[in-house]
């Protein structure tokens, strides 16, 4: 039992990297995305597209933060 253990141990910061790469990728395409929907509605190119893949990965990386990042003792 105790080998099943280290090994689910051993996977187990997989799960979290996936998650964290995923919650990146998510919020770059959904706000690149959103900034793609600005720019055809307002009928000009290449302007809110980088700013929607700026602020997604901005985005991304607060959300990370927010989840994974701050520490168990930082409760000041």
């Amino acid at each position: 039992m105790a080998a099943n253990e280290e090994q689910h141990d051993q996977w187990s910061g997989m799960g979290t990297g996936w998650a964290i790469t995923s919650t990146m990728i998510g919020g770059i395409l959904t706000l690149g995305l959103l900034g793609l929907l600005l720019d055809r509605l307002f009928g000009i190119e290449d302007v809110f597209l980088p700013i929607g893949f700026i602020l997604g990965g901005a985005a991304g990386v607060y959300i990370v933060w927010l989840r994974y990042g701050r520490g168990e003792g930082d409760e000041t």
